[in-house]
């Protein structure tokens, strides 16, 4: 009986296709280890009537985010603040 007999074939078809994907499964990932994570201060607040405005800046990026809530709902926007001269 040869090792490519009809019902040992599928047999190992199937087992070498698992080895496969096991191993893919089981590989590591490239995982990026840059730390992109923003670092804001915050500036100051402020309060008119039932709303109030926060704001933050990231030196880093020269990033500007002001936050206001009035009425339960929270608005931020973002801007890049121009450079110093």
């Amino acid at each position: 009986m040869s090792l490519f007999s009809g019902s040992r074939l599928p047999a190992i078809a199937v087992a070498g296709a698992c080895a496969i994907a096991l191993g893919v499964l089981l590989a590591p990932s490239a995982q990026s280890q840059i730390r992109a994570n923003p670092s804001y201060q915050p500036v100051g607040v402020s309060s008119s009537g039932n709303g109030s405005t926060a704001w933050f800046h990231d030196p880093a990026t020269g990033r500007a985010i002001a936050c206001h809530m009035a009425s339960g709902a929270i608005q931020c926007q973002s801007a890049k603040l121009p450079e110093g001269s």
